[in-house]
């Protein structure tokens, strides 16, 4: 059932009776699946994007590239997943090119940040870099567009 999940992807808050509706089933079954689902870990959270100017909340924001060593018969995995433990952690990724993880992270000052990356992520035994980008302006976040676009407006012509 891979149109339930590309629904609840769409909306999480959509009734069973709605999701029934649109696959051409019982709310009963949608219901069974989605708690099967849970309990397989298929679907791991609900979470509601929100939009931090708006609600008045002064996150900072940091995406980090980190190198590591990879361990002999645990290569990346026991290493991330140390870092993705930390509360700060919000993402954490492995990826091909230049750099081995990924981390996104969040604070409430820049200290808070900085102090992350200086006294907790850098320190780790393994961590051989890391490159720190901080989030200056958020434009679309998991596919949602933060603000209406603006109509094109031209200038006027005059003769």
């Amino acid at each position: 059932m891979d149109a339930l999940l590309n629904l609840l992807e769409e909306n999480a808050l959509a009734t069973h009776e709605t999701l029934a509706a649109q696959l051409n089933t019982t709310p009963d079954e949608i219901r069974k699946h989605i708690k099967q689902l849970e309990k397989d870990r298929v679907i791991l959270a609900y979470k509601a994007i929100v939009d931090d100017e708006r609600a008045k909340r002064t996150h900072v924001k940091a995406v980090i590239e980190v190198r590591i060593t990879p361990e002999r018969e645990g290569g990346f995995d026991r290493l991330a997943h140390r870092i993705a433990q930390y509360r700060e952690v919000q993402s954490c990724f492995l990826m091909s090119g230049g750099f081995d993880l990924l981390v996104f992270i969040e604070g409430n000052t820049l200290q808070e940040v900085a102090g992350f990356i200086s006294e907790k992520l850098s320190t780790l035994p393994g961590v051989l870099s890391t490159a720190t980008h901080f989030n200056l302006k958020t434009y679309k976040q998991q596919g949602v567009l933060r603000q209406k676009p603006e109509t094109e407006q031209r200038l006027q012509i005059s003769p």
